[in-house]
Parts: structure tokens; C-alpha cells; sequence
């Protein structure tokens, strides 16, 4: 099993590193803002009314690669693989048209959803390969809120946390979790980001 090189045990318990919800083998790492969630959890939520629409990720091992360019626009993103169904298509298309939130888990998730979105929002059934680079500026189409882990410094993935919710408010957050002593990376604390 592929692990981020922050990780340098052996895992007890290899089943820890993979989120409820997997299904097929294909991913470099777990998408980690899903490892918080348990069968139990998913439940409730969807006794809630929240509906809960799925895609396929193969997680790449570039996620983990730092950006070390001068400018954010010179950073060459990494690809990752993704397949989203027709019924989970449906799911989020629903959502869009009823004025409901669409709240991805991931980063990766983000990603996807960003990358085969129209104008509207609206997605469609699409297997293909993503390479979308999101940082300030950008203007979400899909998504409306984000669950995601505290990311390193320099990375994509703190740029992306940053454009859906502002820099100075990601860095206030992050000030806050240092602070606090709250855990980073894959097995570390998520927030929601609305």
C-alpha cells in the first residue's frame, strides 16, 4: 500500500489508511478527508437528508509534491484519475438546480467536480484525467463548501483551502490549529469550509 513520505511506520492496522466508501485499487494514497468518516457517520448524515453522491479517485503521488516556483502559475500540477457515474451525476446536478449546497470531501474530490463542471455548475458522467490548478483567484463553479484535512505549507492543497475561503482567513485557521495542537496530514484534523 502506497503511503505519503510523512509516514514512516508501518501501519498496524493497513485498513486505517482507506476511507469506508473504497472500492477499487488505483490510488498512490488514501484521499484523506475521508477518513473521518465510519459507515455509523455516513448514516446519519443521510438520515439527515443529506444525499451522498460518490466519484472515483486515483489519488496521484504528486499530490504530495511541494510548490517550488517562483510563481504560482508556473507550478506544473500533478494528473489523477477520476470516474463519476450517471446517478451520482444526477445527485449533484439535483442539488445544483434545487439551490442546495454541494460539499465535496477532498481536495481531489474538489478537483474533480471544478474540472468537469459547466458555467452552472452542473456535471456531467465523465472518466478522464484532471490536472486543475486551484489557487486565489479562481471562481468555483460546483462547489459550495469543502471537509478537508490541514495541509503543509507550499503545497497545492493549501492554495486550493485558500482560494474557496481566503488566504487570510485559511492562515488565521491554521494559526489557530498550530495553537491548539491540533494533528495535520493524513491522519491529523479536517475542517469544513463553507
Amino acid at each position: 500500500m502506497p503511503l505519503p513520505p510523512y509516514i514512516h511506520e508501518e501501519l498496524k492496522e493497513k485498513d486505517r489508511y482507506q476511507t469506508v466508501y473504497a472500492k477499487y485499487d488505483g490510488s498512490a494514497a488514501a484521499p484523506t478527508a475521508g477518513l473521518h468518516f465510519t459507515d455509523e457517520l455516513l448514516q446519519k448524515l443521510e438520515e439527515k437528508g443529506i444525499i451522498i453522491a460518490n466519484v472515483t479517485l486515483h489519488v496521484g503521488i504528486g499530490t504530495f509534491r511541494p510548490v517550488k516556483e517562483e510563481t504560482v502559475e508556473a507550478h506544473k500540477m500533478h494528473t489523477e484519475h477520476f470516474y463519476i457515474k450517471q446517478e451520482d451525476v444526477e445527485k449533484i446536478n439535483k442539488a445544483k438546480r434545487e439551490g442546495k449546497r454541494v460539499i465535496a470531501v477532498g481536495t481531489t474530490s474538489c478537483r474533480v467536480l471544478e474540472s468537469i463542471a459547466d458555467e452552472n455548475g452542473f456535471v456531467k458522467q465523465t472518466e478522464e484525467d484532471t490536472s486543475i490548478f486551484i489557487y486565489p483567484g479562481y471562481k468555483f463553479k460546483c462547489m459550495d463548501g469543502l471537509i478537508t484535512n490541514f495541509h503543509l505549507p507550499q503545497s497545492t492543497l493549501l492554495m486550493l483551502v485558500s482560494a474557496l475561503a481566503g488566504k487570510d482567513f485559511i492562515m488565521k485557521a491554521y494559526e489557530e490549529a498550530v495553537k491548539e495542537k491540533y494533528r495535520f496530514f493524513s491522519f491529523g484534523d479536517a475542517m469544513l469550509i463553507v
